[in-house]
């Protein structure tokens, strides 16, 4: 069985494979320190809960945009599975041309969602992940990826208002009944939810018309996607496993 993690900036998410299908996803947090022996119990603990054991696991593949945690993780596998883990980054094959003027500055899941977007979806594809921050990059019919945008999360937009706004209260992100709010709560979550709806389209087709791609698809990732993408015509479809996936076929590629 092949273990995918991604570690992100508020979460780390595991995808449990068996050859192409999915056995199991979970999620930690990322911003509590953890030794290398903190992080096998945990995945032991997470594997013995679906009644899987240690030597099952013969393979994993991690993205990371973290540095901090990675010492501590990778010695975890190593330690408790006995596996070198393959990590995302330069060298590694993907199958993505990265047509940047920087390609080294793009952030390992960037690389892993076009990876996934366009081998499942198709090309050209545009992939937006909804994570702490929000990400749009664009990938051509033959697998280049052209261009992104970053904006900030929904969370990051939202910890913003209440934590430099002294009466704004913290608030649960989701979408309010209407966008004619009658008290605070409301009218942040309509501010909150109807803006990114709002830049989300905008950002689709701006970048649709300048690249010239009518027919470019749209796909989207990420915790707080599901909620935008539901709300919108503009996203064709919504994945939440996406960046698990791009990990699966990376994993792949790599001829072992």
């Amino acid at each position: 069985m092949l273990l995918t993690i991604d570690v992100g900036n508020s979460n780390i998410t595991i995808g449990l494979f068996e050859e192409e299908e999915i056995k199991g996803t979970f999620r930690m947090t990322t911003k509590i320190p953890r030794t290398s022996d903190e992080y096998g119990i945990f995945f032991l603990d997470l594997l013995n809960a679906r009644k899987i054991g240690r030597k099952e696991i013969d393979a994993v593949i991690i993205a990371s945009v973290v540095p901090d945690v990675m010492h501590s993780l990778t010695s975890g596998i190593l330690k408790y599975f006995h596996v070198k883990p393959i990590i995302v980054g330069p060298g590694i094959k993907t199958g993505i041309k990265l047509s940047t003027e920087n390609p080294r500055e793009m952030g390992a899941d960037r690389i892993v969602d076009a990876v996934a977007a366009y081998e499942l979806y198709g090309g050209p594809v545009l992939v937006i992940d909804f994570g702490t921050a929000t990400t749009h990059d664009l990938v051509l019919e033959d697998g280049s990826l052209v261009a992104g945008v970053t904006s900030p999360g929904i969370r990051i937009s939202a910890n913003a208002l209440w934590n430099n706004a002294a009466k704004l209260p913290e608030i649960e992100i989701s979408k309010p009944d209407s966008i004619l709010a009658k008290n605070t709560v409301t009218s942040m979550q309509a501010g909150l939810i109807y803006g990114c709806i709002g830049q989300t389209e905008y950002i689709i087709r701006r970048m649709r018309e300048e690249a010239g791609l009518s027919e470019m698809k749209v796909v989207a990732t990420g915790g707080l996607g599901k909620i935008i993408s539901n709300e919108t015509d503009a996203i064709d479809i919504y994945d939440p496993d996406l960046t698990l996936k791009g990990l699966k076929r990376i994993y792949d590629k790599q001829g072992r």
